[in-house]
């Protein structure tokens, strides 16, 4: 690789975190080298050619402000996103979640990538460190062999791993909507599900089926970890055994359910959740899954109206790495023993897709500054974005582990609030708001 110039910014790997890093460096007057292996080389979990593949669920989580990740969506939409222009841009129907149709998603942020004149894009897998100038590393948490070699040599070693999984998803003319019915999530938002009610003897078998279930065997480079999965990507599976009731208080549970034409409960509710604009394919929301794909088809068409579900995708898991972050990075992510070298995206321990975008904004937008002379961007941690740098760099209680936004890490400074969480977490929200406007007007971004 040749040396950069004067104002180059160096990015790892064009994934959510890194085209974001790529799009704040270039918008601030960065030249940008912004390097991904893709096409010619993919990980286990990665099919499609385009930057920023979703690989898990098409969801990107709530768009309610009171909620952790709805509040880090409306700030990074404030601050000039490109993820989240992506995102609203090919959007579909998700009651009250932010959807995006992946494909759409994808091409739309490689389109504006490869528009963009300060941004070069280089296809080669990069398999070293660089000992000089500003770089971004974000190469996922399916970083290849010899980039995550580089990686653990560089860090001593402290890196964690656990594994993460994929929902399936099927073909919406093969489910049986005389049994199935369109309704809201939990009684919120827009009947925007597809909602496959059981009763109590089709739930028993259901588990019964599901708990004994074949699993499929690791990939060669998992084999002999330890399994051990985040929590909020469980296969359904592993968490169904914590208890026969489990999934009715999770993935299938049936509150505020109801048909629309008979208004009738139900012992347990498997929901699907739309995944492109046409509403040709569905997901099963909250149904990861590890199970071989013989297993999927069997256990899965005990669902009713799925009983001839035809599967666009099976479920999948694999390994994310991540790195022990609270020794390792600053609050702009960069290495503590090296300010110009950074780190985004799930390998810090951010637990996400938006998520993963906000450590790409604040690494790209700090990477920026130092290139071209500056300090450190960051954020006061009364904001989403902030909250999450200051919980990656100095952790919480006990062994760090990945985190997805919330209040809980959120700074306040409000006097107590009256009116109960959605009140309090509304008030925290638009303080965090106001935080952004003037961190913005502060730093000189442009605000949207």
């Amino acid at each position: 690789m040749t040396e950069p110039t004067e104002h180059t910014v160096d990015i790892y790997g064009a994934g959510l975190a890194g085209c974001e890093a790529a799009w704040q460096a270039a918008k601030r007057g960065c030249r940008v080298r912004l390097w991904e292996m893709k096409p010619e080389k993919k990980t286990p979990a990665h099919s499609y050619n385009g930057f920023a593949e979703l690989v898990c669920s098409n969801s990107l989580r709530s768009a309610d402000i009171t909620s952790g990740v709805g509040l880090l969506k409306e700030e990074l939409r404030r601050l000039g996103s490109l993820i989240m222009e992506a995102a609203d841009a090919t959007s579909v129907s998700a009651g009250g979640a932010l959807a995006v149709d992946r494909t759409a998603f994808s091409d739309y942020i490689t389109a504006k990538i490869a528009e963009c004149e300060n941004i070069e894009v280089l296809c080669r897998e990069m398999t070293e460190i660089p000992a000089y100038g500003v770089t971004v590393i974000a190469t996922g948490p399916l970083t290849s062999g010899k980039m995550a070699d580089a990686i653990s040599a560089l860090v001593g070693g402290e890196q964690l791993s656990f594994f993460d999984a994929a929902a399936p998803i099927v073909d919406f003319s093969s489910i049986d909507m005389t049994k199935a019915f369109f309704a809201s999530r939990y009684g919120k938002g827009t009947p925007d599900y597809i909602n496959c009610p059981m009763n109590r003897e089709e739930y028993d078998a259901f588990y019964d089926a599901l708990i004994s279930a074949e699993e499929a065997k690791l990939h060669d480079f998992e084999a002999g970890e330890k399994l051990t999965v985040f929590e909020g990507c469980m296969p359904v599976e592993v968490m169904a055994r914590r208890g026969r009731d489990t999934l009715r208080y999770g993935p299938m549970k049936p509150v505020g359910i109801h048909r629309p034409d008979t208004e009738e409960n139900y012992y347990a509710v498997v929901q699907l959740r739309r995944e492109n604009e046409e509403g040709t394919m569905f997901n099963l929301v909250g149904f990861q899954t590890h199970l071989t794909f013989p297993e999927q088809r069997r256990v899965f068409r005990m669902i009713p109206g799925l009983e001839n579900a035809q599967f666009l995708r099976y479920g999948v898991m694999h390994r994310n790495t991540f790195l022990n972050s609270p020794k390792l990075l600053s609050r702009d992510y960069s290495m503590r023993s090296r300010e110009t070298l950074f780190f985004a995206g799930q390998m810090t321990g951010v637990e996400g897709y938006i998520e993963s975008a906000a450590s790409g904004f604040t690494a790209g937008a700090s990477a920026a500054s130092k290139a071209m002379g500056g300090g450190a961007v960051t954020f006061p941690d009364t904001t989403m974005i902030g909250a999450m740098a200051k919980y990656v760099s100095c952790g919480g209680a006990g062994d760090f582990q990945p985190m997805n936004a919330n209040f809980g890490i959120l700074s306040h400074t409000a006097d107590r609030i009256k009116g109960g969480k959605k009140e309090r977490y509304r008030v925290y929200a638009q303080s965090a708001l106001e935080e952004i406007g003037r961190a913005a007007r502060s730093l000189n971004y442009e605000i949207n």
